[in-house]
């Protein structure tokens, strides 16, 4: 049997640290733990994790630093953790290389679910410590990442691979805005030499399919000049 995943988590908060730590070690990841950023580099190379958890502000070398330095040599999985509110952290840390990003306080159950959505889109995956039943749900739309199924109003809807990744990714970060940078490198790789028109054209593909009116989105809004939001309501 395989090992599970490796979680690294990086906060200089012991009471985050060590929380984050049981509730992962309880969905059954191995974790191990850094509490600022000179700290974390050592660790990371030395556990060579399956993600990184990975807090902004840290001392010695800051979240930032730490997120750019692994990306220069590594593509494992980064989630930043920002202050409630921090939007310029947050995007500073998607442009130099981090996945995702959540803002403390955050609920547990949607942090693992990024976890694994992460982990699975990541370099080194463990398809059997991740065979659980994976369900994302924002109002009267779901998604069964196990099953590749999406309803909407209790309706199955039939989505192809690219439109299905494109939701799964906006009803994961519901409420946060998803630049068109990031939307392309999760969904068509960071090799991908299009331009935003293919993402355009899928995102108005799949409004005709969840929204109630497509002309008018309530779902999958624009944000002008940035990218998408999925609204949490």
């Amino acid at each position: 049997m395989a090992d599970p995943p490796l979680i690294l988590v990086v906060d200089d908060e012991a009471s985050y640290r060590d929380a984050l730590a049981v509730a992962l070690a309880a969905e059954g990841f191995l974790v191990e733990t850094a509490a600022d950023g000179v700290e974390a580099l050592e660790r990371f190379e030395a556990s060579k994790p399956a993600l990184v958890l990975l807090d902004v502000m840290l001392p010695r070398v800051s979240g930032i630093d730490v997120c750019r330095q692994i990306r220069a040599s590594s593509k494992v999985p980064i989630i930043m953790v920002t202050a409630r509110g921090s939007e310029i952290d947050a995007v500073v840390g998607l442009e130099v290389g981090a996945d995702d990003y959540v803002a403390k306080p955050f609920r547990l159950r949607e942090l693992i679910a990024r976890v694994r959505a992460a982990i699975r889109r990541g370099p080194h995956v463990d398809t059997e410590a991740l065979e659980r039943e994976e369900l994302i749900e924002v109002g009267d739309v779901r998604v069964d990442v196990s099953r590749h199924d999406v309803t909407v109003r209790g309706e199955l809807v039939a989505l192809p691979l690219k439109e299905f990744e494109l939701l799964e990714l906006l009803m994961l970060n519901a409420g946060r805005v998803l630049t068109r940078d990031v939307l392309i490198d999760r969904v068509w790789g960071s090799n991908y030499f299009g331009d935003t028109k293919t993402l355009d054209v899928h995102i108005k593909r799949l409004r005709a399919k969840v929204e109630d009116d497509p002309s008018a989105p309530t779902r999958i809004v624009t944000v002008r000049g940035v990218g998408y939001r999925y609204e949490r309501s």
